[in-house]
């Protein structure tokens, strides 16, 4: 039986006219001809608000499009992240995404007298697909891929989420449509192996 793979289309226009849809729609077709089931989540299709206070993170109910996604979640052993970096980061609408779904009593709980968290989506591995317009080396090397090692770290495996794999695909902007293609390629193959 195959693994039940989870692709989070993290782009923040709606629409899927972007390379990072194109991205995300390639996995999930290897995923699909490597037979493994597979859902997917649009965070720029769904309907929720920003969290602006501690308290709503930690007491307030998730919406009813966000307990879906949990649901989702649940049901994954492999969730894809595709995402473009924007000002160095993930763009906004899915870091407010994640703080939505990722909340104490789902992803984790209180932990020990020592103050670690229990992870509660143990069992869940990931790979993140990161698209940018500066060469990926310069991200990776230069910048140190910061915000894919916080979201890696102090998001994912903060909840038991791990191993996590990454891609970096750099130049957008420039790459040929060979480049391109052959990007779409490993997405396809990524997907089928499931890793």
């Amino acid at each position: 039986m195959g693994a039940r793979i989870l692709v989070i289309d993290g782009h923040p226009e709606v629409g899927g006219r972007h390379y990072v849809n194109a991205l995300a729609a390639a996995y999930e077709e290897g995923a699909r001809a490597g037979h493994h089931e597979v859902r997917r989540i649009v965070p720029a299709e769904l309907s929720f608000p920003l969290l602006r206070a501690n308290a709503d993170f930690l007491q307030g109910t998730a919406p009813q499009a966000i307990q879906a996604c949990q649901n989702d979640i649940e049901w994954a052993t492999h969730l894809v992240v595709v995402y473009p970096l924007w000002l160095g980061c993930m763009p906004a609408l899915l870091k407010g995404f994640f703080e939505q779904t990722l909340r104490p009593g789902f992803a984790f709980s209180a932990g020990s007298a020592r103050g670690l968290p229990k992870k509660r989506l143990k069992g869940r591995t990931a790979r993140i697909v990161v698209t940018m317009g500066m060469p990926a080396p310069v991200y990776r090397w230069f910048f140190g891929a910061h915000s894919v090692k916080s979201l890696e770290r102090n998001i994912l495996h903060l909840c038991g989420i791990a191993p996590t794999r990454v891609s970096f695909v750099g130049a957008v902007e420039t790459m040929s449509d060979d480049q391109r293609s052959k990007w779409l390629a490993r997405m396809r193959r990524l997907g089928r192996a499931a890793a």
